[in-house]
């Protein structure tokens, strides 16, 4: 996008960053949703969510890098908080169809630690293991 057409629609750049990290937050969404594995209250809900990493993960690395950065950089840009929150709360609502809401989160948590480890590492993805630990958290609700 052209210098002029950003500081046409855009008057900060938190503004420029915020919009940016909605995008991000949709498209996250989209690959939920495509996969449809929610809606059945039967689904392995730990493999289900190892597969919507996987599909993530495996998407254009320089794309997914820069929706990472987006999302950390609420660390110093208190405008994208509220973004990143939205992000998170919504996939703990998602996820809450299946569990309680604080196992809910916890898997929100365990979803961000392995994403943000793959991307910082560059170890391949690993989605046995991924479903493995998520299965865990979700074992230890039952308990």
């Amino acid at each position: 996008m052209p210098l002029g057409s950003t500081t046409y629609h855009f008057k900060t750049l938190d503004e420029l960053l915020v919009a940016a990290l909605r995008q991000a937050n949709e498209g996250f969404a989209k690959v939920i949703a495509s996969r449809g594995g929610l809606e059945d209250p039967r689904t392995d809900l730990a493999a289900e969510l190892a597969a919507w990493m996987g599909e993530w993960l495996a998407g254009d690395r320089t794309g997914v890098e820069l929706e990472h950065e987006l999302y950390l950089a609420a660390l110093r840009r208190p405008a994208l908080r509220p973004v990143a929150a939205e992000w998170a709360d919504g996939v703990a609502q998602l996820l809450s169809r299946h569990t309680d809401p604080l196992t809910a989160r916890a898997l929100v948590a365990v979803i961000d630690g392995i994403c943000l480890q793959v991307l910082l590492t560059g170890v391949p993805y690993d989605e046995e293991y991924a479903r493995e630990v998520l299965g865990r958290v979700l074992a230890g609700a039952v308990g």
